[in-house]
């Protein structure tokens, strides 16, 4: 079953195909927005809520590192998955999908255990609040509990919407959401039988949910209800295959991991400054915001990644390059209404996340300064769609490592630190770095060829 005919995704309109396949990947990213947004407001209305939140926010960028790796083998089912399907090898799409499937599995209970082990050294080396740290390390080790149901989850999405469906793992996702927005105040407040666990009770909600996604997703990709069918013989290692998604999803991984990493060095530089905890809260309530006007972006991007592929796959590179061009040109203007609509009701949406006016007023100004830079993320993740979907995730590497490195830590920490401008020092250094990310992303699809497949024909 695919939720978008395959004649569509290859000789359908290009917008109106890549909506088709987009709406359920930006409804699948709001509801997954939506855990740490229900977190962020739980939390946010107890006693403490500054170090709640900010806990909250330290914890993140961390987990984000060590799941980043599950996001490279994501990708390389994606290109693989896409173009075998769009090639027409039903057999070679899904011995590619259980390849991806037991490696992101396996990779999953590796870092579970590595997570919990190294939560409390990470934390640590921050130098933040005693009470901060505590609730970080605590949150961070139940999330790493539950890292394998994690990976489960997310392989499970990113194969089933290259091959065509993003319906079903939306459906799975949102029901997750549900459960978790329930569960909430019960573990955090200690509603009803359950203990107050606070922000330990906000991790051990994100677990329990997580767990029966994935395992609502793996008896599907088991039944051959969902058009792609694992069978056991698929997971069974196969060298050739493994090959491939090491060359793909390894780039790739490493791009998303030091992306990762790169947040946790930002969370770093505003350790750094005078007033860190409601710098890290202002950014914590911010962030969510943000990323709550990148969820049309996640949908576009994955839509033409999908789109790319399965051309390449048909051998249609010239149906592939105008996917990519309106697909970006889309994201661009999409992103500069919402942050346009954001930035006029900044205040009462910042508000409505915590009740602490240093915070609220500090969230504020970080929007006022970062939102200037936010349409240019949707020509840079427009272009790393199409280095994704056709496989070829070096240059994509490249961008993401350098928007990190290269401009958002330097800047914001010789801004933000060295020129003592403080925090809106850090937010004008965010600022630039998509700006001049995306116009790089622009020189990297001018000049490298990506329009050929990573499968044999």
């Amino acid at each position: 079953m695919r939720s978008v005919p395959q004649h569509d995704i290859l000789h359908g309109p290009i917008l109106k195909t890549m909506l088709r396949l987009g709406w359920p990947v930006m409804v699948a990213s709001l509801l997954q927005t939506m855990y740490t947004l229900a977190d962020t407001f739980w939390l946010g209305q107890l006693p403490a809520s500054r170090d709640a939140v900010a806990a909250l926010q330290i914890s993140w960028p961390i987990i984000f590192f060590l799941l980043s790796l599950s996001i490279g083998f994501g990708s390389a089912g994606v290109a693989l998955v896409s173009q075998f399907s769009g090639a027409g090898r039903q057999g070679d799409a899904e011995r590619a999908a259980g390849q991806v499937l037991s490696l992101s599995l396996l990779l999953g209970a590796c870092i579970a255990v590595t997570g919990v082990l190294l939560s409390p050294f990470i934390v640590g080396s921050l130098g933040i609040e005693a009470e901060v740290s505590r609730l970080s390390e605590g949150y961070m080790r139940i999330i790493f509990v539950g890292i394998p149901f994690t990976f489960g989850t997310a392989a499970y999405g990113f194969l089933m919407r290259a091959y065509g469906d993003s319906f079903t793992p939306m459906l799975i996702e949102g029901t997750a959401v549900g459960l978790n927005i329930l569960v909430d105040p019960f573990l955090i407040y200690g509603w009803g039988p359950f203990p107050a666990w606070g922000v330990a009770g906000a991790a051990v909600a994100t677990v329990i949910t997580q767990s029966l996604s994935a395992a609502a997703g793996m008896y599907l990709l088991s039944s051959d209800r969902v058009g792609l069918h694992i069978r056991r013989r698929h997971l069974r290692p196969d060298r050739a295959l493994i090959i491939k998604v090491i060359r793909i999803g390894v780039p790739a991984s490493i791009g998303h991991s030091a992306t990762g990493f790169g947040f946790f060095i930002l969370m770093y530089v505003i350790a750094l400054l005078p007033n860190n905890t409601v710098a890290l809260a202002a950014y914590g309530v911010g962030d969510r915001i943000i990323s709550l006007i990148f969820i049309t972006i996640n949908g576009l991007g994955e839509a033409s990644c999908i789109m790319v592929g399965q051309s390449l796959g048909a051998r249609d590179s010239m149906r592939a390059s105008s996917v990519v061009r309106r697909g970006t040109t889309a994201m661009f203007l999409v992103l500069c209404t919402c942050a346009c609509a954001v930035f006029a009701f900044r205040g009462p949406i910042v508000g409505f996340f915590i009740n602490d006016p240093e915070v609220v007023r500090e969230g504020v100004r970080y929007l006022r300064y970062f939102l200037v830079g936010v349409p240019f993320f949707g020509i840079f993740s427009g272009v790393n769609a199409a280095f994704r979907g056709s496989g070829h995730t070096v240059p994509s590497m490249v961008l993401e490592v350098s928007r990190l490195w290269v401009l958002r830590i330097p800047l914001t920490y010789l801004l933000g630190i060295v020129l003592a401008r403080g925090a809106a020092g850090v937010w004008t250094g965010m600022a630039l770095s998509n700006v001049i990310g995306g116009l790089v992303a622009v020189a990297f699809i001018t000049a490298i060829p990506w329009q050929r497949a990573v499968i044999d024909a």
